[in-house]
């Protein structure tokens, strides 16, 4: 549960951060959160089926730095990357 709740953090900290990065992906406070909690979410637990060692380290129970960066870092790009589509969709429709 833990680390779901760092992907989702770590998401709407990526979609805020690259909207207001990017002003041409920017969908707003709101939109930017939102994406950024879908983003993290969703590939921050596809991550951990990519890559198996840090999927033993999450399964061991172990709390650990590797384990927390590790979600982190998906969580933060996953929720970048959705917000950074999203935007790019919205702005080209408009």
């Amino acid at each position: 549960m833990e680390q779901l709740l760092i992907n989702l953090v770590a998401g709407a900290l990526g979609g805020n951060a690259i909207g207001k990065a990017a002003p041409t992906f920017d969908l707003g406070t709101l939109g930017n959160t939102i994406a950024g909690l879908v983003g993290g979410g969703v590939l921050g637990q596809l991550v951990p089926l990519v890559l198996p060692a840090i999927q033993a380290s999450m399964a061991s129970g172990e709390f650990n730095i590797g384990s927390v960066i590790a979600n982190v870092v998906s969580g933060g790009a996953g929720g970048a990357i959705l917000t950074a589509i999203i935007g790019a969709i919205k702005n080209r429709s408009a």
